[in-house]
């Protein structure tokens, strides 16, 4: 019987024999009840499948509870690979594309045996190879495949294989990084795989950003990881004109231009997947820097219910994007998550009837059914221009990428109120401040009191890895110095139960996997909007935002930190 598992496909457990044995082994174990594997049976036949797909589907047995039943039916120990304390040197022994064609990973030693965990421990092919080249007996034992390809990822990095190869770049260009010859620099093989295993890499670690900097004696390479940047490798500084024209050439930037920014585009396929690169260049005192954002599609699709709003903050952001007219704004720094906001709600709003159209600079993510322009300042289309055009080609709904400058806030605040529904991002702190910016920008009071319906403030913060977060009780004075509201959160004067982040092997040590968006929504009441048109202070309107009951972004975090999902230091990180 195979154990080849994942997500998706399950256990090939053949014929319906193969199932029903599989069935009663779940049953014996307490997995699950004869009741359900009666009614998985008729959900196998019905859907052509087999069971192992409808349990896990179905929710009715976890991948992990299926494959250790498995392995405990072959007399075989299942190790969750997250948990597991992994050999790097065993590891090594194989590479990673046995690793990857096999499904198996050596992950350490027993009794003077090599220990490999494999999705299919039946498969004598994988263990011959692995005894050949590693001369030493092999001791199989199982992990479903996704988290075998998890520990591939994690394990046979970049740092290893890019050692070898920044070392080959680096003969190859000997002691000068002058480029004597540009088409040989960026044709050279070395190069090549280096920058091809830096944006592998990336996309494995979930990068966000690869920020390529020039220092005076080498060269740093960094990933942002759900916010945070991480130093990866240090190549040599005499390989650094290699890298960068590489990426130059790659993203159909002036290779031979390097005292002025410049910004182009990398579409590439890594492992079977389309992934897209907006590459920056900036001029520096050791070389040009290179930033490229990682545009995962993926994002573009995301359901509104999935960004993590705070239920009140859901109504009344709902209440808001489903009328037919005024401006909805998503504030918040660079990297807050607002274009996954608006896209997130374009999704729901985008319907046959309705002509949406967008104004970005860039296009990030297409959309279907979407009509979307990009910005292209140097033939005359700014945001400006392209907004003028746009409320002449009779649309419903306009998304405007960033409110810039006076010109789009004032055509985008009336658009609004000629009866369109339009939704923008502006740089803002809070809320609160929001009116207060475009009355700044030269957009008067009474047209930003009447035309705002809703602003969005939001930022992004990291989620405990629920491998390894780890349950305290915290001091009463920790939570009177974040301002933690015992009656809002309910409770009453008892200490909670929290989380803190420690790290384990499945987050990479950090504590912390993945992100979720902190919301603050603020709709203009008649009071907010009395003092918007009354030149009010921010404070003012703050004051009245709380008064008829906005939950601020504090407040929001600090539910997630009640509910386990992050951390109190994470909050106070991310949010003043």
């Amino acid at each position: 019987m195979s154990t080849s598992t994942d997500a998706t496909h399950a256990v090939d457990t053949g014929p319906a024999s193969e199932d029903e044995q599989l069935g009663h082994l779940l049953v014996a174990n307490g997995l699950i009840s004869r009741e359900e594997l009666a009614l998985a049976l008729e959900e196998r036949d019905k859907r052509g499948t087999n069971l192992s797909r409808v349990l896990i589907e179905d929710d009715l047995v976890s991948e992990n509870a299926l494959v250790a039943a498995l392995a405990s039916q072959l007399g075989l120990r299942f190790v969750d690979l997250a948990e597991e304390d992994v050999d790097q040197g065993a590891v090594d022994l194989i590479s990673d594309s046995l690793a990857r064609r096999h499904l198996a990973l050596p992950i350490g030693w027993s009794e003077g045996r090599l220990v490999v965990a494999m999705a299919d421990p039946s498969n004598v092919f994988a263990i011959d190879d692995i005894r050949t080249l590693t001369k030493a007996d092999v001791r199989p034992v199982v992990a479903t495949r996704a988290s075998i390809q998890e520990a591939i990822n994690r394990y046979h990095r970049v740092d290893s294989d890019a050692e070898d190869i920044t070392a080959a770049a680096s003969i190859s260009f000997g002691a000068d990084d002058a480029l004597a010859n540009v088409r040989e620099v960026v044709e050279d093989a070395p190069i090549v795989k280096l920058v091809n295993l830096i944006i592998t890499q990336a996309i494995a670690d979930r990068a966000s950003d690869i920020h390529i900097e020039p220092g005076e004696h080498d060269v740093r390479v960094r990933f942002r990881v759900d916010g945070v940047l991480h130093e990866v490798m240090r190549p040599p500084k005499n390989i650094q004109a290699g890298i960068i024209s590489r990426l130059k050439v790659m993203a159909e930037i002036n290779i031979a231009e390097r005292r002025i920014p410049q910004d182009g585009r990398v579409t590439t396929t890594i492992d079977g997947r389309h992934v897209d690169l907006r590459v920056a260049t900036l001029p520096t005192v050791h070389g040009e820097k290179i930033v490229m954002r990682i545009l995962d599609k993926r994002q573009a699709v995301l359901k509104l219910a999935d960004l993590g709003f705070h239920p009140d903050n859901m109504a009344r952001y709902a209440a808001s994007y489903t009328k037919p007219y005024g401006t909805i704004l998503v504030t918040g720094p660079t990297g807050s998550g607002k274009s996954t906001t608006l896209y997130a709600t374009l999704n729901i709003l985008n319907e046959e009837s309705k002509n949406v159209i967008t104004v970005e600079d860039p296009v990030e993510y297409q959309l279907a059914g979407i009509n979307q322009v990009q910005v292209n300042s140097k033939a005359g289309l700014t945001f400006a221009a392209a907004l003028r055009s746009i409320l002449r080609s009779d649309p419903d709904i306009v998304l405007v990428g960033e409110i810039r400058d006076q010109e789009t806030a004032r055509i985008a605040i009336e658009a609004a109120l000629t009866g369109h529904l339009v939704l923008s991002t502006l740089h803002t702190n809070d809320a609160a401040s929001t009116p207060s910016r475009l009355v700044e920008m030269g957009v008067e009071p009474f047209l930003v009191g009447s035309a705002i319906d809703c602003v969005v403030a939001q930022r992004l913060a990291r989620r405990l890895c629920e491998k390894c977060r780890q349950p305290y009780t915290p001091e009463r004075k920790e939570l009177q110095n974040v301002g933690w509201d015992f009656e809002l959160l309910g409770g009453g004067d008892e200490l909670p139960t929290l989380y803190r982040a420690v790290g384990c092997g499945s987050c990479a040590k950090t504590g912390y996997f993945g992100r979720m968006a902190v919301h603050e929504v603020m709709t203009i009441t008649e009071e907010i909007e009395r003092i918007i048109v009354n030149h009010g202070h921010s404070d003012e309107i703050r004051q009245a935002a709380l008064a008829s009951g906005m939950v601020t972004m504090r407040q929001a975090g600090l539910t997630e930190v009640l509910a386990g999902v992050t951390s109190i230091e994470e909050i106070l990180r991310v949010i003043s």
